[in-house]
């Protein structure tokens, strides 16, 4: 016997259905509520409305949960790499050996990028944030391919993935050269995915870059816990553009622009301009952390605690132990590493911090990977956008396979009622 809950305003009864996920989470479904009884919900930040049914991503923020169609975020982290789990997120199944080896080949079918596409980045300063230049490119990409990709045409989307998958990675290494004034890179068919975004980086012609294995892998750890996280901010942008039957760049394009905010991707960015602030006053950690407890005192620790996660963020304990082999694997010598390690060791053993649930999390520790493999802190959101394409691409190609309607939230109006018109002589 299906659910039910009753709504009574203005005395009278209303009976709406209740949805119950496959994880039993519950949702009262009231896409009838304003047609019933001319009333809607308000929700700022939408906290507690779902705007889906997804099959991609389950999250459960009290219990510290993160799976991929249905794989633990832990198990995903260990033993696929970064391209498996794009497959799965995108496709609903972990590919074959066959598969997977055909879609590292397809996506290298698409790494060139049209030449053309330096011209528009020619005409950003080198000043120019990462982020920016990386939206525009991306929507860019939409004027070399505009035919509108079909979602319903398997190979059609199958193509496009691939497409953007290829396209997406060297874009985003092309900020970074920018900025540096260094000439822009091409993919090496010949290599990994993961690897292939170091050497689209950081190889200057001069001389060959030399790969670390053990960057490498913390690096491709990285990319998979960035590769969804349910109906964040820059997932639910991407869809919400989508649903206009906007394509696919343009869609991506606006997640990029959503991520690249200091609450959502660029918080990574935040914890070390916390560090570098720190360092620059001295570097007393201790200092810090009686501020941080004063709740009168402005500064806040970044980096520790979660909206969601509200026990501890299981990408957090998988991405320690990758900080702590870089940090081994590279033998950084950096007073802000050292000041991170001091502040985690706090947040760790503080009564204050644990009993308040602020443990170090996933941005924490990957502004300290990417500090010791020399990434500038600029370019610490574009890494979390590489890692998040695939949970982009699969929420996009979900939402147009479920044939959601355009996304038009409403509203609360709380201006002026009626007044009339005055000429400008008597106002």
């Amino acid at each position: 016997m299906s659910k039910t809950a009753t709504l009574e305003l203005d005395g009278k009864k209303y009976e709406f259905p209740v949805i119950v996920g496959t994880e039993n989470e519950v949702a009262i479904e009231v896409e009838t509520l304003r047609g019933a009884t001319g009333a809607i919900t308000i929700d700022p930040g939408y906290k507690n409305t779902g705007s889906c049914k997804s099959e991609i991503t389950f999250l459960d923020g009290e219990e510290g949960i993160l799976r991929y169609r249905g794989y633990s975020i832990e198990e995903l982290a260990e033993k696929a790499d970064f391209l498996e789990v794009s497959f799965l997120l995108i496709f609903g199944e972990l590919p074959t050996k066959n598969e997977l080896e055909k879609f590292e080949n397809d996506i290298r079918k698409y790494t060139l990028v049209n030449e053309e596409m330096k011209n528009i980045i020619d005409g950003f300063p080198k000043t120019a944030h990462p982020m920016g230049v990386l939206a525009a490119l991306t929507s860019a990409l939409t004027a070399f391919n505009p035919k509108s990709v079909n979602p319903h045409n398997e190979k059609e989307m199958y193509d496009a993935v691939c497409k953007t998958m290829a396209k997406f990675l060297v874009i985003a290494t092309w900020t970074y050269r920018k900025s540096m004034g260094y000439p822009l890179n091409n993919y090496d068919n010949t290599k990994g995915y993961v690897e292939n975004f170091m050497r689209l980086m950081f190889e200057l012609p001069t001389e060959p870059y030399k790969f670390d294995k053990k960057v490498i892998a913390a690096l491709d750890k990285l990319f998979i816990l960035h590769a969804d996280h349910e109906q964040n901010c820059s997932t639910s942008t991407v869809r919400i553009v989508g649903s206009s039957h906007a394509g696919l760049f343009a869609s991506i394009s606006a997640g990029v622009s959503a991520l690249w905010g200091p609450l959502h991707g660029g918080a990574n960015q935040a914890v070390l301009e916390m560090l570098e602030e720190i360092h620059n006053n001295g570097g007393d950690v201790a200092k810090y952390v009686l501020k941080a407890k004063d709740k009168d005192d402005s500064f806040r620790l970044m980096g520790f605690g979660h909206r969601v996660y509200k026990n501890f963020d299981p990408r957090a304990t998988i991405i320690k132990k990758a900080a702590d082999d870089v940090l081994s694997a590279l033998g950084v010598d950096d007073p802000l590493l050292d000041i991170a390690k001091q502040l985690e060791k706090v947040a760790l053993e503080d009564e204050y911090f644990k009993s308040r649930n602020l443990y170090p999390n996933v941005d924490f520790y990957s502004g300290i990977i990417y500090r010791a493999m020399g990434i500038p802190v600029g370019m610490f959101t574009v890494l979390f956008a590489i890692g998040r394409l695939p949970g982009w691409i699969a929420q996009w190609k979900e939402m147009r396979l479920n044939k959601e309607p355009i996304g038009r939230p409403r509203q609360v109006y709380t201006g002026h009622t009626l007044r009339p018109f005055k000429e400008v002589k008597d106002r």
